[in-house]
């Protein structure tokens, strides 16, 4: 049989109720009756129910953990550490897919009905309003990974693409390319159109270079190996800025298959720097993307706002930094 409240009250010679509130966060009980408590329960094997303690606390101590993308390899980095850092804190993430979603709503619904204490949007793709939705509906809320902007709607923490996408431009610019290109990721993805926007306004200030773009059907390997093998039928552009590191791994894959070489043939640069791009078979020069800081004051903002809910929203942009690796011509020399 489990051990259950009335026996750990039993054995410390306490009532039921200095049991409940040695187990409640906040509750009043005096540091000798919680080490009474406590030896008690150790001796029991016993373990609060979470369930229980919620009813008392109005907490369920739930943070729901929603995205859009599970094709992309970096969400699991970004979900391992999102679950670890929870836990350390004393909540429970609630890993909710979205894929194919479009309603804010039901997204809302679904998760009133585990009556989360809060929520973490974990998307690039996602547009401001699918956050908004449930800061409407009084759930506390923050968008990671969202896009950026001086007066946000709900709590954003992020990068900014726009200058990610210059970024990515003037790298290439300065190894002396003249036919450059942009793919991208969905067309309709907020970081698509930033990082897009990003990379044409910097090409536009070398109007002697050519430069083009292209949209892949999804942030995934084989989307980004279907794209480059469709511009490969043509003549493709001297280096990609291929918008994510998937993509760009789904490029590398494709440009090799027809027997090309990187950076030989042709250059690649990706954005994210997650675990794959740093192995020795892909060696993908990237922008780096700094996903624990990232997440770490996701945690911190949803933290704060389960006392204060209310938190005027706030905009987190962390900087990005390309990292040279191989799939790259080097810089020329002074």
């Amino acid at each position: 049989m489990a051990v259950t409240l009335k026996d750990v009250a039993e054995r410390a010679k306490v009532s039921r109720s200095a049991v409940s509130r040695t187990f409640t966060d906040g509750a009043s009980v005096s540091e000798k009756m919680r080490r009474k408590v406590e030896k008690a329960a150790q001796e029991l094997g016993y373990s609060p129910n979470a369930l229980a303690s919620s009813l008392t606390t109005g907490r369920t101590k739930l943070i729901g953990l929603v995205s859009n993308n599970f094709h992309n390899p970096i969400f699991l980095e970004v979900f391992d550490r999102f679950t670890r850092r929870l836990q350390d804190k004393g909540l429970r993430p609630l890993l909710v897919n979205l894929s194919d979603e479009t309603d804010p709503e039901n997204s809302v619904r679904m998760l009133r009905q585990y009556s989360v204490d809060g929520v973490v949007v974990a998307s690039s793709t996602l547009p401001t309003g699918f956050a908004k939705a449930f800061r409407d509906a009084g759930v506390p809320v923050v968008h990671s990974f969202g896009r950026a902007s001086s007066s946000p709607q709900v709590h954003v923490v992020g990068i900014d693409n726009v200058e990610s996408g210059r970024m990515a431009a003037q790298t290439l610019v300065a190894r002396g390319y003249t036919e450059v290109a942009f793919m991208g990721g969905p067309q309709n993805a907020t970081s698509t159109q930033d990082r897009f926007e990003g990379f044409c306004a910097e090409m536009a200030k070398h109007p002697d270079l050519k430069h083009s773009h292209s949209f892949a059907d999804a942030y995934s390997f084989e989307a980004g190996r279907k794209e480059m093998l469709r511009l490969l039928e043509h003549k493709p552009a001297q280096a990609y800025f291929c918008g994510d590191d998937v993509l760009s791994l789904g490029a590398l894959s494709a440009i090799k298959d027809r027997g090309l070489k990187v950076p030989e043939d042709i250059g690649i640069i990706g954005l994210n720097d997650m675990e794959m791009a740093r192995w020795e078979s892909n060696s993908l020069t990237t922008i780096h993307q700094p996903i624990e800081q990232i997440v770490n004051s996701s945690i911190e903002l949803v933290v704060a706002m389960l006392d204060e809910p209310d938190r005027y929203p706030e905009a987190r942009i962390f900087p990005c930094r390309v990292v040279e690796r191989s799939t790259l011509r080097p810089l020329p020399s002074s």
